[in-house]
């Protein structure tokens, strides 16, 4: 999954980053309520974990401003505030579920796999496009009922582009949610994914057009 992670403090926000990527998700870390903003303007993501007191903007403000621009994605706020109030607060503006710290980290993990199973059920798990059938809840995709082999990234870049059909979507925003902030990859990475996965839809009735120096987008053939 892609998820961004609001938290100021730095040990902590290490430790969950950490235990993140361990487990094999992107991760984007915002250690501000105003660097939050600016990236979730921009940005989409599978799951958005926020801490409530932060510099300049606080996790309120954020969230509000989240479920504003009509993003639908879940959030999980990690608070100090332990009072009945701030925790209705939290769920009527927005928010799915809470942590209040300190809390184990395996508990996070919990937290996390049941906003994704809830995700999973009020989203479409098929996606048909002709003979193309791409289940996002299962990940994987089938193409004249044959199943295909296709790894995390070329499956993941399959989805933003197949849930978009006929849009183009630029190459930055590729980058952001195939690759974690601090690897050290190029465009290069991303083409040589366009490159397979436009192998592996060769028998399909969807292809990958390259718009030159703007990104890619699926169309029909």
């Amino acid at each position: 999954m892609k998820i961004i992670l609001v938290e100021d403090n730095l040990d902590l926000g290490e430790a969950i980053e950490s235990r993140l990527r361990f487990a094999g998700h992107s991760v984007d870390w915002c250690q501000s309520g105003l660097e939050a903003s600016l990236h979730l303007a921009n940005e989409i993501c599978d799951i958005l974990i926020l801490d409530i007191n932060l510099p300049g903007k606080d996790g309120f403000a954020v969230l509000k401003e989240f479920r504003a621009s009509g993003k639908t994605s879940p959030v999980l706020v990690i608070t100090a505030r332990s009072e009945i109030e701030d925790k209705v607060s939290l769920l009527d503006i927005g928010a799915d579920d809470y942590l209040v710290k300190p809390f184990d980290l395996r508990e996070l993990d919990a937290r996390l796999r049941a906003l994704c199973r809830r995700q999973a059920v009020t989203k479409t798990a098929e996606l048909s496009l002709g003979n193309v059938i791409i289940d996002q809840a299962a990940r994987t995709l089938k193409i004249n009922d044959s199943l295909i082999d296709i790894s995390k990234r070329e499956f993941r870049l399959l989805e933003i582009l197949s849930t978009k059909i006929g849009q183009v979507i630029v190459r930055e925003r590729l980058m952001s949610q195939l690759f974690n902030l601090d690897e050290d990859v190029s465009f290069n990475a991303l083409e040589l994914h366009i490159s397979r996965l436009r192998k592996k839809l060769e028998p399909a009735d969807i292809t990958i057009v390259t718009v030159r120096g703007v990104g890619y987008a699926a169309r029909f053939k």
